[in-house]
């Protein structure tokens, strides 16, 4: 049986907060819950913008790496909400998102007021309501599109619109907030933006498919 234990009720609302966007965004949206350290608790979306949202609070799940309906999980944590609960039976064959290998390896690359992050997916956001293509989803040459283009220490990193689009769906950014920040950070294979309530992955490069 999985046992997932919240101690903290802050810390059950903030994850409670998480899952409704994720599946606000995707109703069918399942979420891996894996220990990164003992007593640090990640939990990791793949969003209908390809790329992964996660986010991190103190508390244990049972096994240590499982994946479970977000529905599932949100009703735990909201409907009848307590220190531990059961999340749902294992989905594990539903997560098919490769997660970065690292969790310590991240190159510091620039931090950006989070009023600008806002203010360019909100133009994203705009401009893709203005091109939605035949499956209700904007094309996938608007969601490529480079945005921001950052660096340090001799790393180039662009950003996709993408990546903003999960930003603001999954409500990361707060623009009124004065001095709120992203911070950009990279490895050689991924990027990574960090808001005030949640960080966002993606791959910088495709992987290049097998040859049989």
């Amino acid at each position: 049986m999985t046992e997932l234990h919240i101690p903290d009720p802050a810390d059950r609302d903030t994850l409670a907060a998480f899952i409704a966007r994720a599946v606000r965004l995707d109703g069918n949206a399942v979420v891996r819950l894996r220990m990164r350290t003992a007593g640090i608790l990640e939990a990791w979306v793949a969003t209908p913008f390809d790329v992964l949202v996660t986010r991190a609070v103190e508390g244990q799940v049972s096994p240590a790496d499982v994946t479970v309906s977000g529905s599932e999980l949100l009703a735990a944590l909201t409907v009848t909400p307590g220190e531990t609960m059961d999340p749902g039976p294992p989905r594990d064959l539903l997560w098919r998102s490769e997660l970065p290998i690292t969790t310590t390896g991240w190159q510091p690359v620039d931090t950006l007021p989070a009023s600008i992050v806002a203010d360019l997916a909100d133009r994203g956001v705009a401009l893709a309501r203005e091109n939605v293509g035949p499956q209700g989803t904007p094309p996938a040459s608007l969601m490529d599109q480079t945005v921001l283009t950052v660096s340090a220490g001799g790393l180039e990193v662009k950003v996709p619109m993408r990546c903003l689009f999960a930003l603001s769906g999954m409500g990361f950014v707060d623009s009124s907030l004065a001095g709120d920040i992203v911070r950009v950070a990279a490895t050689d294979s991924w990027l990574r933006l960090d808001a005030r309530y949640g960080a966002v992955l993606r791959r910088r490069h495709a992987l290049l498919p097998l040859l049989l």
